[in-house]
């Protein structure tokens, strides 16, 4: 399971024109689901972002995590992190998981995130969805979590 963080100033994202999810200062979360990926992959990619300490301190150090300086979360699934550009110019998505398995493994990401973080926006899972950000910093951060090995 991968995620790309943004540390934001602000981020929101619309489906036909409408406003679905926005929040303020914070993390904008492109996230994907690969296939084979597990709820415990969910569940530590989400401990380590809630705990990623990319906000900055009284010094101007990054020393803070999003729970620290109370920011918000914007969740926003994204296969296209799974993209494969080996071969060619076109892109490939045989790594993402087929849409079923991804959105429950999303659905389960959003609700560990909301029993875990007070403020939790979504986007629409499969949705053409347009998202508006102001990157802090900027600050742009990639998270793999690789399955278990056996």
């Amino acid at each position: 399971m991968q995620a790309l963080l943004q540390r934001v100033r602000q981020a929101s994202v619309q489906v036909d024109g409408q406003t679905v999810g926005a929040i303020g200062p914070g993390l904008l979360v492109l996230l994907c689901a690969e296939c084979g990926d597990t709820p415990a992959q969910a569940d530590k990619l989400l401990a380590k972002l809630l705990k990623l300490r990319i906000f900055n301190d009284a010094q101007g150090r990054m020393n803070r995590s999003v729970q620290d300086v109370q920011g918000s979360l914007l969740l926003v699934s994204q296969f296209t992190l799974a993209a494969d550009t080996s071969a060619g110019n076109r892109p490939g998505f045989s790594r993402a998981a087929p849409p079923q398995q991804a959105k429950a493994l999303y659905d389960y990401f959003v609700t560990q995130a909301r029993a875990l973080h007070p403020e939790v926006a979504t986007g629409i899972f499969a949705a053409d969805m347009q998202v508006m950000l102001v990157n802090d910093g900027p600050v742009t951060i990639p998270l793999h979590i690789a399955p278990e090995s056996a």
